[in-house]
């Protein structure tokens, strides 16, 4: 028998250890980027992204417009993307790959969205026009805030998430079948074929996770 030829489990092992801490990571960033992201993005379309003066009775009054006044649409793709994130686990192959691409998609179109609000006046036009009664009244000393930017940079984390799934989804687990109803791995060499259930969640991965275990072992 020649050299070549001789079997190397070793190497094997290495390359399969590797292969599975590649996993674990991308698993647990696209779990962290994907929620943060989100989040930020909720939370900085709810801060004041305008603000300016409408002219009324010879003074001025203050007036300012959120993100959602502005647009919400960040909002909006934020839940979405959220949705996704969870539904990754919950699918296998094609509809993994697709449902990857929505998290991408909404992540590209909240920032997109996001940038172009940054910039927006209309939403306090139509404030100076319903506190001045006047539908032609425009605001004045219009200035902008850096929340439109920071709910950018949350979508694009959320983007990030996506391009993870993308790139290494199809090597993460799926919940059903992974887990027993408990959260915990099955046992090894037991011959009973865990239910798939409702119960299991994203967190069951986490969990696992923090135990030092590894969710994308195929041999559980």
């Amino acid at each position: 028998m020649s050299a070549a030829s001789v079997p190397q489990p070793r190497a094997t092992r290495a390359d399969e250890t590797a292969a599975a801490s590649g996993g674990r990571r991308s698993l647990a960033a696209a779990l962290l980027l994907g929620a943060a992201g989100a989040a930020v993005v909720l939370l900085a379309s709810g801060q004041t992204w305008a603000e300016g003066t409408a002219a009324v009775a010879g003074g001025s009054v203050p007036l300012d417009a959120s993100g959602g006044n502005v647009t919400g649409v960040p909002t909006a793709l934020a839940i979405v993307g959220l949705a996704a994130l969870v539904a990754v686990f919950a699918v296998r192959r094609a509809g993994r790959f697709l449902v990857s691409l929505l998290l991408t998609l909404s992540g590209a179109g909240a920032a997109v969205a996001a940038f172009l609000g940054a910039s927006d006046r209309a939403a306090l036009d139509e404030k100076a026009a319903g506190t001045t009664g006047d539908a032609a009244a425009r605001v004045a000393d219009v200035t902008y805030t850096a929340w439109p930017y920071v709910t950018a940079a949350g979508a694009v984390l959320i983007l990030l998430a996506g391009l993870l799934a993308l790139r290494h989804g199809s090597a993460w687990p799926a919940m059903s079948g992974r887990y027993e109803r408990d959260g915990g791995p099955r046992a090894a060499g037991s011959t009973r074929t865990a239910a798939p259930t409702g119960d299991d969640r994203p967190e069951d991965l986490w969990k696992a996770l923090d135990r030092g275990e590894d969710p994308t072992d195929p041999r559980g």
